[in-house]
This record gives structure tokens, C-alpha cells and sequence, in this order.
């Protein structure tokens, strides 16, 4: 492995720098939130842990009342994979060719460091700026995600603690800084479903009951299903099966049992209590005797045309130059715990071309410009709200 050639010391660089050269691989914060907790406080804010179980959780401050305006990130990262395969080591910040890169460089350590750099300069711009200015930061974004944002969420919700405006950094865009901007998401379903049949002889059909032929006609009327046409910004819901298996490797036993596992991604015409319903009263019909595990990940949410909406667009306008598509495409995020607050959410961040793989990186050039486009979007933001 190389040794690191930072060669860009401007703030936000030298910040992220930092975050990538601490191993915070989920639901490790490798001392992340310490070192952003200890910027935010030396700028006014009040910094509090919310951690849960082996979680940590950063909830910082600045200002009182409304409109709360927030930043939600995550210092967790997803593990580096083999280190040989990196071109130097994940954790050991480098510059190439204009592009730093280090696990989490993209996802989502440098829209972290934007976040500290914006904030430090909107209350020192605006000491006794509008309402409450605060970041919200986990390590349990790349995880199961449940004692991170989603039991965050809770505790604000048991508290009365509002939000009314959320930006999420993630690396929303495609090419360029800004050309997305991601104003909801799909709800996630999954679903573990075991069909029990009896074990028998191939020759003696009667004598057995073979779980692939009762889960067929089902699983064929749900393949086939369309769900619905797409909502908005949202494309249609979609059924995915992502694993199947039966049998007992012999061609002359009937297996006793099939399991499959199977996804829905989904629109607001859904709600998971209706998918399920849906999912299992398809099954009774056919007659399939089954058990159903679901786990639920989180329902849809949607921004729709408003202030905080708007002010991207016009952000993102005066600061990138581009018109930004608007779209709800991707997985999902720690927003979803955010939105059923009564929040107006969106997704705005880097490039997301190599998170996740090998050699993840981030363009010094956008990097340097988040914070401006994140000011940008706030100083709108408290416009639109007072307007």
C-alpha cells in the first residue's frame, strides 16, 4: 500500500480526510461523531449522543424554534471488501487524478464533512439566523438499520421533537454534482416463506404433497401481477423473488418443504399492511399452506412541490448550473424514519458511480462544492419558510 498524497488541504477536503481515516465500518463510528461533535460545539452548537445499544447517534443544535432545518448523514461505512484488490489502502485517505478516495470517501463521509463546513459557516454568517439549524448523524445507516435513525426517529417522536426540513447527503447524483435530486423513495418489503408439503416417493404422488406444484399457480399469478402504474415521480411497484430452493439434491423425492425469499419495492399506492394482506390472501386462494416472516424496511415517503423542494431545484440551479431531474429511483435511506415526522425530505449529494466498490472515491471539485450548495439550499429554504 502507498502512502497518502493528500495534496488538497482546503477545510471540507482535510475533513473528510479525517472521517476516512478512521475504520468505521457498521456500526463502528471509530470516533467519527467526536471529532464532528468537537467542531459543532467550538461553532455554538449543542451537541447530544442519542446511542442505542452498540450505535452511536449524533443529535447537534444551533438556534431555537421553527423552521427546524436538518442534515442527516451517516459515519458508518460499508466493510472494504479484500485490500488488495484497492489500489491503496480503503482507510488511508489519496488523492488520484482530482479524485479522493478511501471507503466513504462517496458514501457518505465527504457530504458529512460538508455538513460541519456549511453549518460552521451559515451561524457564523448568521448568528441569530431562523429557528433551529441541526445535523442528525448515525452509525447504523449501512446495518440492520434499527438503532440508528429509526430509533432516533422514535425517541423524537415520544419527545415532541419536530423537523420540518431534512436534506439526506447522500451521493444522489449520477454524473455530475446535482444532476438528481431525490425527492422520495420506495418503501421496502421483504418476505422468508416456507411452504410445507409431505415428503414422498415420486412414484407415489398421492401419497405426498409436493410444495414446488401448490406454490406454482401462485407464484405464477404473482410474477405476472402488475402491481399498479407508477405514482408521481415513483415508477411501478415491483415483486422480486431473490432466492428459491427445494429438494433433497435426489430426482426420485418429493421435498417436503420449499423456501423462498422475496422483496416489493413500492409506491405510495401501497402500505406494507396492504402488500401483506395482498401477498397472503393470494396464497390462501391457491390453496398454499405457508408461513410468512416479513420484515419491514420502510414505507414510502414523498416530497412534494414546497418550499424545501423548490429551494434545491433553485440551489442547485445557481450552483451547479443544471437542471436537476427529480426522481425517487435508488433503494433506500434513513430519511424514511425522518418523513413520517411531518418532515419535507430530499437526497442531495455526490456522485454515487463507485459506492460501494473498490476504489470509492469522490471529485475534489464537487466535494469543495457541497457546502456551498447545502448554504445555498438552507439560506432558500428560511426564505421560502418566512415567505
Amino acid at each position: 500500500m502507498s502512502e497518502a498524497r493528500v495534496v488538497d488541504t482546503s477545510d471540507v477536503v482535510a475533513l473528510a480526510c479525517d472521517l476516512i481515516s478512521r475504520p468505521s465500518v457498521t456500526p463502528e463510528d471509530a470516533g467519527c461523531q467526536a471529532v464532528i461533535a468537537s467542531r459543532l460545539s467550538a461553532a455554538g452548537f449543542h451537541c447530544q449522543s442519542l446511542d442505542f445499544g452498540e450505535v452511536k447517534n449524533l443529535w447537534a443544535t444551533h438556534g431555537t424554534g421553527s423552521p427546524v432545518v436538518a442534515l442527516l448523514g451517516h459515519t458508518d461505512v460499508v466493510p472494504p471488501g479484500p485490500r488488495e484488490a484497492w489500489s491503496s489502502n480503503p482507510f488511508v485517505p489519496e488523492v488520484r487524478d482530482g479524485v479522493l478516495h478511501g471507503r466513504g470517501a462517496a458514501d457518505m463521509k465527504g457530504s458529512v464533512a460538508a455538513f460541519v463546513v456549511a453549518l460552521e459557516q451559515l451561524v457564523a454568517a448568521n448568528p441569530a439566523h431562523p429557528g433551529t439549524l441541526a445535523v442528525l448523524l448515525t452509525s447504523d445507516e449501512e446495518g440492520p438499520s434499527i438503532d440508528g435513525v429509526r430509533k432516533v426517529a422514535e425517541h423524537f417522536r415520544a419527545t415532541g421533537q419536530r423537523i420540518d426540513y431534512c436534506i439526506t447527503g447522500e451521493p444522489s447524483s449520477s454524473e455530475l454534482l446535482g444532476d438528481v435530486l431525490r425527492v422520495g423513495r420506495r418503501g421496502s418489503l421483504s418476505v422468508a416463506v416456507t411452504v410445507r408439503g409431505v415428503q414422498g416417493h415420486v412414484a407415489y404422488p398421492e401419497k405426498a404433497l409436493n410444495p414446488i406444484h401448490a406454490l406454482a399457480p401462485a407464484m405464477s399469478e404473482l410474477c405476472a401481477r402488475v402491481w399498479d402504474a407508477g405514482f408521481e415521480n415513483f415508477p411501478p411497484t415491483s415483486f422480486q423473488i431473490s432466492n428459491i430452493h427445494s429438494g433433497t439434491g435426489a430426482d426420485n423425492v418429493i421435498p417436503g418443504a420449499l423456501e423462498f425469499v422475496a422483496n416489493f419495492r413500492f409506491n405510495p399506492n401501497w402500505t406494507s399492511d396492504a402488500l401483506i394482506g395482498e401477498f397472503e390472501s393470494l396464497l390462501a386462494k391457491h390453496g398454499v399452506d405457508a408461513e410468512c416472516r416479513w420484515r419491514r424496511s420502510g414505507e414510502p415517503f414523498y416530497c412534494a412541490q414546497g418550499v424545501l423542494r423548490r429551494a434545491a431545484r433553485e440551489a442547485i440551479q445557481a450552483q451547479c448550473g443544471l437542471q436537476p431531474d427529480e426522481n425517487t429511483k435508488g433503494g433506500t435511506s434513513d430519511a424514511r424514519f425522518i418523513a413520517p415526522l411531518g418532515a419535507e425530505c430530499v437526497e442531495l449529494g455526490p456522485c454515487n458511480a463507485s459506492i460501494h466498490k473498490v476504489d470509492e472515491g469522490v471529485r475534489l471539485s464537487e466535494l469543495q462544492a457541497l457546502p456551498a450548495l447545502f448554504v445555498d439550499v438552507i439560506q432558500r429554504v428560511w426564505v421560502g419558510h418566512a415567505g
